[in-house]
């Protein structure tokens, strides 16, 4: 089947907060997205969207998303031969470094330096890999917390990648459940729990809310790691409390600046108090405890 690259080409800032509503708007599609940097001295960013078959509703909708994040012009459009151009992309993305840790690709392995702590991820799998403010955010505050505070177990809510599992379990050897709504992002995170050789501790499963058996089977959790969305964020603030543990820590991100003060007015209501905000790049990451 024919697919289509839509793009845009902007600055860093503006190709983050486009990338990010279009992984919001499109969250249902399944459709890949990708930010690569094509020019860092002049800031040149691309964001792509990639999809099969007929694309102009796809293409109204993007061009939509894309206005209300505040880039003006039209959406490059180029139809492509029958290659991976998802993980080719990627394979362009540098390593990004957040505190100790570095994520990469199996490509830039020789990129890491001695006291790192490396989490490869594979080109064709990257989502949710450090390319933005709020994984970054979210390694350097799982860090900090882990370093400081020594918990028992965690529970990375909404895994993705599994970045985040991995970066808990690569700084302690202590169980960590990784869980998604999406059976293929379990998959994917199961893959690179494999790749990173923490599969004795990170244990992947589908879950599409806390009233699954897992969490109270798991639970309660002394860490919860959570870089999902605001709203659903604001939602699950009381089931969030009533699955940590006594003195445990709740790092919460996927959180715009704006939306920074309803989250945590939904966790303080919800008993939790506020240690400390990391902002990356436009977004939040935000550390409570109980």
């Amino acid at each position: 089947m024919t697919q289509t690259r839509l793009h845009i080409t902007t600055g860093r800032e503006a190709a983050n907060r486009i990338f990010a509503a279009l992984e919001t708007a499109f969250e249902e599609d399944g459709w890949p997205i990708a930010v690569i940097e094509v020019d860092e001295d002049r800031d040149i960013h691309e964001v792509s969207l990639y999809a099969d078959g007929e694309v102009e509703d796809i293409a109204r909708r993007m061009a939509e998303v894309v206005a209300e994040a505040g880039h003006k012009g039209p959406l490059g459009r180029e139809v492509l031969p029958d290659v991976d151009w998802v993980a080719k992309s990627l394979e362009g993305l540098k390593p990004v470094e957040a505190g100790r840790f570095i994520v990469h690709g199996g490509h830039d392995r020789e990129d890491v330096r001695p006291g790192q702590i490396a989490i490869e991820i594979e080109a064709g799998l990257a989502f949710g890999t450090g390319h933005h403010g709020t994984t970054a955010g979210c390694l350097e505050m799982i860090e900090k917390v882990v370093t400081t505070e020594t918990p028992v177990n965690a529970l990375d809510l909404g895994t993705g990648s599994a970045v985040l599992a991995i970066a808990v379990a690569k700084l302690a050897p202590i169980p960590v459940l990784a869980t998604d709504i999406d059976p293929v992002a379990t998959d994917v995170a199961a893959a690179n729990v494999r790749l990173n050789g923490v599969e004795a501790h990170v244990e992947t499963a589908t879950a599409e809310g806390f009233d699954d058996p897992i969490f109270a089977a798991r639970g309660p959790f002394a860490l919860i790691v959570a870089n999902i969305l605001a709203q659903p964020l604001i939602l699950l603030a009381p089931e969030m409390a009533a699955h940590l543990a006594a003195n445990g820590s709740l790092v919460l991100s996927g959180i715009l600046d704006r939306q920074h003060d309803a989250v945590l007015e939904a966790y303080v209501a919800a008993g939790f108090r506020h240690i400390e905000t990391f902002h990356r790049e436009g977004w939040v990451t935000i550390h409570l405890k109980n």
